[in-house]
């Protein structure tokens, strides 16, 4: 039977290359994925914070499975946090961190 890890501690932190940056932005704010994402969280128009995060595992100090700094995103009706689109971070070339959300405020 496998065990369960406890992690007590983990580094979120990551610095892009600003090329990769900026191709994600791009990628991130291309007005048919603002509308696709739009949709799915029921909101007109949506802009991107230009904040991006790497989710991080569930502990006690962090249960949302983020950075605490950016819990206030979460917990608020006029932001939205999506899973930036593997083939987004591909075509970025970005293949590290491995996942990255980003946070959109509704219009």
């Amino acid at each position: 039977m496998a065990r369960l890890k406890i992690v007590n501690q983990f580094d979120s932190s990551f610095t892009l290359d600003p090329e990769a940056k900026a191709a994600l932005f791009e990628l991130l704010t291309q007005e048919n994925f603002l509308a696709q994402v739009g949709q799915a969280v029921t909101c007109d128009r949506l802009e991107f914070t230009q904040l991006l995060f790497q989710p991080i595992p569930y502990t006690e100090a962090a249960p949302k499975g983020m950075p605490v700094e950016y819990e206030k995103y979460h917990e608020s009706p006029d932001y939205a946090i999506i899973n930036v689109p593997p083939n987004f971070m591909f075509k970025a070339k970005i293949f590290q961190p491995s996942r990255l959300c980003a946070i959109y405020r509704k219009r």
